[in-house]
């Protein structure tokens, strides 16, 4: 293999992580023609190490990924007008557009998509006796749906036309958007193996973790493939170092820890070759860094004042915590803590910061943010400091000396 395939290989891959669903057409052009190229080594990766699939057709190319947390809630969508993150009613909503558009023609607009989810609603005795409701008049309920549509037009599933979302957001009815509908997009968009009706009708399902129903909806039919439970837990750990920020040893079960501590080095090896990411290997864990980076999300630090809220906060904690000792610091201690950097720093921040309540806003969104960062737990005691929370000691020789020898 010519260094030109490799590196041709990597950015098709590095593409695929970065914007699972890619188009034929527009900004993603290059990077689906690169995935076409190099499909067929691209499949027999995935299949080979995080069990994930590839489907190509001559419109889209889309990554079926399954994550090693099925249940992990920490890095939810986010709205990229409001920068506000989706809630249970907004997926929800997510969900409808989705089953409205499928029985649409090449076009619709915001206010047909409103009528579709408003009739499924009201035909659906046993949504209703969850206590879904949704009401076009209502302004709160305009607004999840908006946010749910602009996420449809991010992926590539609508594209606006005419209209505005904002003025049908605030003047009901009265105004409304006009889309076209991608279908080869709508088609790929979904990242599960069968639908959720037909996994609450498989027996055993009812009552089922909630865990157990996540795995229904994603896992593929087996017959014929390796089943040996090495090639499952090779699977998870291969998706957890592809997905997550950091892979902590005490989070595996005793059977992966083995497996890791005999394969580490050619696991590693395949994954940083295959994707330009670095491997940083501490007592505690390991984190892929990428250099470029292309495939971070959440940066840290970063510009703007959650950013400057979250490195303070950590910074903190990794002065509060002890080498070896996993202490709970109390939230009610770490609102108190927020309260005082708005008194350093408020007069460079928002104003909104000023605020009466303002501290524990700051506080929930900074902790979500180092939550998915994977620098701190949550306890019912509190929040509690993990290892790569060393890295971000504040200057003292000695901390650096501390945090050098976990996560530097």
């Amino acid at each position: 293999m010519t260094p030109e395939t490799e590196a041709e290989r990597r950015r098709a891959f590095r593409a695929l992580l970065r914007n699972p669903l890619l188009q034929a057409t527009g900004e993603t052009a290059e990077e689906f023609t690169l995935v076409r190229r190099h499909s067929e080594w691209l499949k027999n990766w995935l299949s080979k190490f995080p069990a994930w699939s590839l489907h190509l057709d001559k419109d889209v190319a889309r990554l079926r990924k399954i994550p090693a947390d099925l249940l992990d809630e920490t890095r939810p969508a986010i709205d990229r007008t409001t920068g506000t993150t989706f809630t249970r009613r907004r997926y929800a909503m997510l969900c409808f557009a989705l089953a409205a558009l499928e029985r649409m023609d090449r076009q619709t607009t915001l206010g047909q998509v409103a009528q579709a989810i408003m009739q499924f609603i009201a035909s659906d005795r046993n949504l209703q006796s969850a206590g879904l409701v949704f009401d076009v008049g209502n302004h709160d309920q305009r607004r999840d749906l908006v946010h749910a549509v602009r996420l449809l037009m991010d992926l590539g599933v609508l594209s606006k036309l005419d209209g505005d979302e904002r003025q049908f957001q605030t003047r009901n009815d009265s105004a409304d958007v006009l889309y076209d509908i991608n279908r080869a997009v709508l088609a790929a968009i979904l990242n599960v193996s069968r639908s959720a009706s037909s996994v609450e009708a498989m027996p055993g399902a009812v009552g089922g973790s909630l865990t157990e129903r996540a795995a229904k909806l994603t896992e593929e039919s087996r017959s014929g493939t390796d089943e040996a439970p090495s090639h499952r837990i090779r699977s998870r750990l291969v998706r957890a170092l592809l997905d997550d920020p950091i892979l902590y040893f005490e989070d595996l079960s005793e059977e992966e820890r083995i497996y890791f501590g005999e394969h580490r080095g050619y696991l590693l090896r395949q994954i940083c070759e295959a994707t330009g990411l670095v491997a940083e290997v501490r007592r505690e864990g390991v984190a892929l860094v990428d250099d470029d980076d292309f495939l971070t999300d959440v940066k840290l630090p970063e510009q703007g004042m959650d950013g400057h809220v979250s490195l303070l906060l950590v910074q903190w904690f990794a002065e509060c915590a002890k080498p070896g000792v996993k202490a709970a610091i109390p939230l009610l201690a770490v609102e108190e803590h927020v309260q005082t950097l708005i008194q350093i720093h408020g007069g460079e921040w928002r104003k909104e910061v000023r605020e009466a309540g303002a501290e524990s806003r700051l506080t929930q969104d900074a902790l979500t943010r180092l939550r998915a960062l994977r620098l701190i737990r949550l306890t019912a005691d509190g929040v509690v400091p993990l290892a790569a929370a060393a890295r971000y000691a504040a200057e003292r020789k000695d901390k650096y000396a501390v945090a050098d020898r976990s996560y530097s």
